[in-house]
């Protein structure tokens, strides 16, 4: 049964929805695509904002598209120290009782009340591939990493779907902690 697969690190970023997309660029205003990310009809973007939370800010912090219903930002822990806010580690998506901060664009700035993330750690895979690891949506496992900082990263969520393609995702803090960069291989421990 296959159980290695890549690991990629994400750092910082912004998913906007296209509302607030329009009061942070214009009205009307389309992203323009800086490169394709690893998952299919992801990319990054050009545009870049500032995030300002109560004790400071991260300027040049990237757009990733395309727009999202909700607007949300991925940070890293470190991240959340230099904004003042209390760090909150969340799955994609589940905003819920998360901190909220301002986002300063070129034509304007808006407040978000929630939406501020440490994103979970979790793995993709395309269901071909979660029959091949023999696991489904959701399920929660543990990942070990090689070299002489290798670890295992435990509570490493699973997202199955037929639109993505495998690979593991962690922040930059937690993949330059067990020394991996983007493209190592990684291993499902059963």
């Amino acid at each position: 049964m296959k159980t290695i697969l890549p690991i990629a690190l994400s750092n910082r970023h912004i998913h906007l929805s296209k509302e607030d997309l329009d009061k942070l660029f214009g009205h009307g205003y389309e992203l323009t695509k800086f490169k394709d990310l690893s998952q299919p009809g992801q990319y990054a973007c050009e545009e870049k904002v500032e995030i300002v939370g109560p004790k400071g800010s991260i300027k040049n912090v990237r757009i990733l598209g395309p727009t999202r219903g909700s607007t949300q930002i991925e940070i890293s822990i470190t991240d959340a120290y230099t904004l003042g806010i209390e760090p909150v580690i969340k799955n994609s998506g589940d905003l819920a009782n998360t901190p909220g901060a301002k986002i300063i664009g070129p034509k304007g700035e808006i407040e978000i009340k929630e939406g501020v993330i440490v994103a979970a750690r979790h793995i993709h895979m395309h269901t071909t591939d979660g029959e091949e690891f023999g696991v489904k949506d959701k399920d929660v496992v543990n990942v070990k990493t090689k070299g002489p900082r290798g670890l295992i990263f435990e509570n490493v969520l699973v997202r199955v779907h037929p639109e993505y393609a495998l690979e593991m995702h962690v922040d930059i803090e937690e993949g330059n902690a067990a020394g991996v960069k983007n493209g190592d291989i990684v291993e499902i421990i059963r």
